[in-house]
């Protein structure tokens, strides 16, 4: 239920290709048509165009609770290519090289993960939404200027491999506020003496908000018309 008076919390399934801007632009003007006013909206993580899952929608006064919302743990399950590079670490991109990978056991990406494990400096993907000198990273990225991103501090919790069919590398993470899953598959590959890129993500868990509970945004119109 959406509760605009006192607000809500509302959990959508990000599409693939979609931005995190389309869905909080669609609620917003499937509410605004329904109620006939402005409602305030805002969402709580970014997911990039190529990444599905939980996206936190939140709605009037719980706009104010998108920094706590933000700051919650983050699961999320997707797949390395191992072998390939790209230049926004995933397939935005097309492949700009290519690497071996007939020297990679099954049992050095396992212990590769185990690696991540716990505090560490970051840094972001040069095509992410950072700023750099007043602009957007990846806008100076699109111009070929060169970026240079302050590596930042977060945490990985937990880093399970949980299916290997090389170039194939399947995982679970659970990891702190502002990591960069981009950033891990580039990271990964470096550590396993090839390249990497992100081919599918998927954000599972925000907090205790789960995806399983979410909306597909097909839904979304069944959900308005519901009597408040």
């Amino acid at each position: 239920m959406i509760d605009v008076e006192n607000g809500s919390a509302l959990l959508i399934d990000k599409p693939y290709t979609w931005t995190s801007f389309q869905v909080v632009k669609k609620v917003k003007f499937k509410l605004t048509r329904h109620y006939g006013k402005k409602i305030k909206i805002g969402h709580a993580g970014t997911l990039d165009p190529l990444a599905t899952g939980l996206l936190i929608i939140c709605i009037g006064k719980f706009t104010k609770r998108i920094e706590e919302f933000q700051a919650a743990e983050k699961e999320y399950t997707g797949t390395f290519y191992l072998g390939a590079t790209t230049p926004s670490h995933d397939l935005e991109h097309p492949v700009e090289k290519t690497y071996p990978i007939n020297h990679i056991t099954n049992e050095e990406i396992i212990e590769t993960a185990k690696e991540f494990i716990g505090l560490q400096k970051q840094v972001p993907p040069i095509f992410s939404a950072k700023w750099v000198d007043g602009k957007r990273a990846y806008k100076l990225a699109r111009e070929e200027q060169k970026v240079e991103l302050t590596p930042k501090e977060i945490e990985i919790k937990n880093f399970e491999i949980t299916n290997i069919d090389l170039p194939n590398v399947d995982f679970r993470i659970v990891c702190s506020k502002g990591t960069y899953i981009r950033s891990i598959a580039r990271d990964f590959g470096e550590k396993l003496n090839t390249g990497a890129y992100l081919s599918v993500l998927k954000r599972t868990r925000i907090g205790d908000f789960r995806l399983e509970d979410a909306l597909q945004i097909e839904d979304l119109d069944n959900i308005v018309s519901q009597e408040i």
